[in-house]
């Protein structure tokens, strides 16, 4: 998918705002049906199109043609590889934002101090509503967000009857330490990690530049979920426990109903483009694709064009490496049939044993 930005202009493409915050698959076959991606499982075929969807999220069991994909990176959307339900986040391809903008807006707020802090306040500001947090520093705000989260755990301790005894966390093995409670607080928030991560790619935004928590690949992604831990994976985790549902896949499937319920994917993107969009500004210039080069005296100049004095041939010929040629591996499959359906599928030839898509079984 990195090769779409030739292909359609910005203009041509659906808002992000407009489009279908985000469309889950499992369990079936994608293919393309000229400007539409068609979803084939044992139940149902759904045509959908393309540029109408901000994120497709695949799950477990989900085949995809490179026909689709290539659509799909056309139309500007993003393609996530995600769990159950978009609960981790594996893979992602470019997500329907054609330019850098908000990315740069991300790394010009993350790079300023006192612009930091502002998105930092903002942040602690949706937590705890009603509150004035202008002038508080990052050492009063981290220890009023401890005592709201102790405050959390107590209240629903007594409300469930399900004994709390302090969090207990062991990095990279987030299901194996503590209690059964804690076991669930960590599973479902490993879920919500996962799909706060897949709005995030999918908004073109960097899920390493974080304003709360640093240092980290997802760090932004840990910002952007402390927002709804206290509504979804807090009080999920105790009435989980309470009902005797301890294991991990209790944790996301009650998660994955709790989100869809209340439509979470929406409030996620409007959330991080409040936090890095300009209070007032519409947004559009962060999609455009302005195919520019940095400059040190005036900011940027034109790309595409050929700045050198020097005959190109010349500079192109100096960039190859004259040994990339053996280096390179190809992999070629026999031609494929091209029926008038317009699904393309393996020719006679072929030593692909999927099934034709229409009637693909689901697993």
């Amino acid at each position: 998918m990195a090769d779409i930005w030739w292909k359609a202009d910005p203009l041509d493409l659906h808002r992000l705002v407009d489009r279908v915050s985000s469309i889950y698959v499992e369990r079936s076959h994608i293919d393309r049906d000229e400007n539409a991606v068609v979803l084939i499982n044992k139940r149902e075929t759904v045509r959908v199109p393309a540029a109408l969807i901000a994120v497709m999220l695949l799950g477990p069991g989900t085949r995809i043609t490179h026909g689709a994909v290539n659509l799909l990176g056309d139309s500007g959307t993003a393609v996530c590889w995600v769990g159950e339900q978009g609960v981790r986040l594996y893979a992602s391809g470019l997500g329907p934002s054609r330019g850098a903008g908000l990315l740069n807006r991300q790394a010009w707020l993350v790079s300023r101090r006192q612009h930091r802090l502002a998105v930092a306040r903002a942040m602690y500001g949706m937590r705890f509503p009603g509150e004035d947090v202008s002038e508080m520093t990052m050492r009063q705000l981290r220890g009023r967000e401890g005592a709201r989260v102790r405050k959390l755990y107590q209240s629903h301790s007594r409300r469930t009857g399900v004994p709390w005894n302090g969090r207990v966390y062991r990095p990279g093995e987030p299901f194996a330490a503590g209690d059964d409670l804690n076991r669930l607080l960590s599973a479902a928030n490993a879920a919500l990690y996962g799909i706060c991560h897949a709005v995030i790619v999918g908004l073109g935004a960097s899920p390493g530049l974080g304003f709360v928590h640093t240092g980290a690949a997802t760090s932004f992604v840990m910002d952007i979920a402390d927002l709804y831990k206290a509504e979804y994976t807090i009080p999920l985790a105790f009435d989980l426990a309470a009902k005797g549902l301890v294991t991990e896949r209790d944790a996301r499937v009650a998660l994955r109903d709790r989100i869809a319920e209340n439509r979470l994917l929406g409030t996620i993107i409007r959330d991080v483009k409040a936090l890095l969009t300009p209070e007032g500004a519409e947004g559009e210039d962060l999609d455009q694709d302005l195919n520019e080069l940095w400059d040190e005296e005036v900011g940027s100049v034109p790309g595409g064009v050929n700045w050198s004095s020097e005959p190109i041939d010349d500079i192109a010929m100096s960039l190859v490496d004259p040994g990339m040629g053996e280096r390179h591996i190809a992999v070629v499959g026999p031609e494929f049939d091209t029926p008038s359906d317009g699904l393309r599928r393996p020719g006679p030839a072929s030593s692909c044993s999927s099934p034709h898509p229409r009637d693909y079984v689901g697993t």
